[in-house]
């Protein structure tokens, strides 16, 4: 048979070539670079006060603003599949204006919008609820810009997931929540975690839009990327790398746990299938 693609030899051929000129070689040159420091200089860099408050803020906000759009992003995501209303298309659109919209730009809006003298900041700061240069800030930035991961990720799954189910559960006398946990969310999980793990990818490489709510002080509101722009323009590239290598290691760690929990959460689902037929 004639394939239109090229073969497997040759396929398989350039997606090594293009793999390694695009992420292993970067990779490989980041680990080369920061190998020139001794253990004991790379241990007193990636472990300073300062790079350790800068992986709690930028891992702790990435996790919360993640979960945030895992939550709110399957009712956005229900909400578009499920329910015809005025002006759907128009919120449909709008889910992806993280994606066309310049992170700086982002930042700057949100920065204007939550300041103490903004339009929403100056009802809330008589709250004694600050959210422009504080971490709280860096949270909402994150969760601008990883929602449309998690809406996109599950709206062709629950476009699959058929209305009969749901009345079939409810003839057989379960309630909604019932409904939920245990017919419709065993289907949705797999993405709903994809969704999740994107979200959270996405956060934890963020720049643009976080420094300019951030206020960036040291210890209190400052990103891992930030202190790594900030060691380059001190001409620091070995530190800069340190700091990127232990950024890396535990990115993919923590890449790693959610694949192998989302492996786990589609082979059981899958074994479910199997036992129901």
């Amino acid at each position: 048979m004639k394939r239109v693609l090229p073969g497997f030899g040759l396929s398989l051929g350039f997606t090594l070539v293009y793999l390694s000129l695009l992420i292993l070689l970067p990779l490989s040159g980041l680990a080369f670079k920061a190998s020139s420091l001794s253990f004991e200089q790379f241990w007193n860099v990636a472990t300073g006060e300062r790079a350790l408050a800068a992986y709690r803020v930028t891992f702790g906000a990435s996790l919360v603003a993640a979960l945030i759009n895992a939550f709110f992003g399957l009712i956005v995501a229900w909400v578009l599949v499920r329910y015809p209303f005025p002006g759907k298309r128009l919120v449909d659109s709008l889910v992806d204006l993280p994606f066309a919209l310049p992170t700086a730009v982002a930042g700057i809006t949100l920065a204007t919008l939550y300041a103490g003298n903004g339009w929403i900041g100056r009802f809330l700061e008589p709250l004694g609820l600050q959210i422009a240069f504080t971490p709280l800030g860096i949270v909402v930035a994150l969760t601008f810009i990883g929602l449309p991961f998690v809406v996109r990720t599950l709206q062709p799954v629950i476009e699959d997931i058929e209305p009969e189910v749901e009345e079939a559960a409810a003839t057989l006398g379960a309630s909604r929540l019932q409904t939920f946990w245990r017919v419709l969310l065993p289907g949705i999980f797999p993405a709903l975690l994809t969704g999740f793990t994107l979200a959270f990818s996405r956060a934890v490489g963020e720049y643009g839009s976080v420094i300019f709510i951030a206020g960036n002080m040291p210890l209190i509101s400052e990103i891992t990327p930030l202190l790594i722009i900030s060691k380059l323009e001190q001409y620091d590239v070995v530190g800069a790398t340190a700091l990127a290598s232990v950024m890396l290691a535990i990115s993919f760690v923590l890449l790693l746990a959610v694949n192998g929990l989302q492996w786990w959460a589609a082979n059981r689902h899958h074994g479910k299938e199997r036992v129901s037929l």
